[in-house]
């Protein structure tokens, strides 16, 4: 009698909160063999959103609901990827559903809430004029072509770029509460999975990762197939740019560290500086950390201490001299 098939393994959230990476590439290799499992699908959701992936959160989470429509815990994973790419009208509808299947667990009714105020904000804004075009340069090393967008004081929260093979989309809101767009029809295809983009004090770097070490001529191409060159690093690090003169790089960039080391921040800006930078400086368990005490405690809370916050739940904890309510 042939033996019975070995059972697919599973991952638990305290499994993929202790690595999201590794975690991420377990759950691929699980579904090339599994390519139905709906849980796979929910988990390699949850691995996304820890690493900051909130597409890809949003794509696992819909096959995940294809599969298994009455998943509640899918409906969250796509209600808070879509929130974060701030696709909010779509976040509170998925949150909604998910309160109808799930009416005990609080994180829906914190996520309702927030969607709401957003979306109420957003229709009693006065029409704003046209957005001002983002200022920006770019440059190229072997593995990646670096764009460098020239606004300060910007919020991480209020940065949004997403990648696809050969565009490049980026929402920053201004300081002044203006928003400014910037999408690029790139020369070349980019990994989207491995490109990435960090928000500093004087600018937000966006990092796209080449396929292969070729040379780009110019940053942007509709259509067009040009020859590809194999890269030459040039020597003095003066690279092709949107601009009209040709800049040196290693020298912005000591200017710009000098200057956002001797930059002087106060009160919201000075708190989330600090935030920021023990996030930037700390271990992967403290980064855990932050993202599971935010998410959980609908961003009442923010703990580095991830011996206490990977075991539990983190309840809703408003400070003292306000009231959480349930609508």
């Amino acid at each position: 009698m042939a033996a019975a098939a070995a059972a697919p393994p599973r991952f638990s959230d305290g499994d993929i909160d202790r690595d999201p990476g590794a975690a991420a590439q377990e759950l691929t290799t699980a579904l090339e063999k599994n390519p139905d499992d709906a849980e796979y699908y929910c988990q390699r959701a949850y691995a996304h959103i820890l690493l900051q992936n909130y597409a890809d959160a949003v794509a696992d989470a819909k096959k995940s609901l294809e599969l298994n429509p009455k998943n509640a815990v899918a409906l969250l994973r796509k209600g808070l990827g879509d929130y974060h790419i701030k696709n909010y009208a779509s976040a509170l509808e998925s949150f909604r559903e998910g309160q109808r299947l799930d009416n005990v667990d609080d994180t829906f009714t914190i996520w309702i809430k927030r969607c709401e105020e957003t979306l109420n904000a957003s229709q009693t804004e006065v029409q704003q004029p046209l957005p001002p075009k983002i200022k920006y340069d770019w440059y190229q090393t072997e593995s990646q072509v670096i764009v460098t967008i020239m606004v300060k004081n910007a919020q991480k929260d209020d940065v949004s770029v997403h990648f696809s093979e050969k565009e490049m989309n980026a929402s920053v809101r201004l300081p002044s509460g203006e928003d400014c767009n910037l999408k690029l029809v790139l020369l070349h295809s980019i990994v989207p999975e491995q490109s990435t983009f960090k928000v500093l004090s004087t600018k937000v770097e966006i990092k796209m990762k080449k396929p292969e070490a070729v040379r780009w001529e110019k940053l942007e191409g509709q259509g067009d197939s040009p020859k590809l060159k194999q890269f030459t690093p040039d020597s003095q690090h003066l690279y092709p740019s949107s601009s009209h003169y040709t800049r040196n790089w290693d020298k912005l960039v000591v200017e710009i560290k000098e200057e956002e080391k001797n930059e002087k921040l106060e009160g919201d800006a000075a708190l989330n500086k600090l935030f920021q930078q023990i996030y930037s400086d700390g271990t992967d368990e403290v980064k855990r950390a932050m993202n599971k005490s935010f998410m959980e405690s609908g961003g009442t809370v923010l703990s580095t201490n991830w011996s206490d916050v990977g075991k539990r739940k983190v309840e809703v904890n408003p400070p003292d001299d306000m009231e959480w309510k349930k609508f």
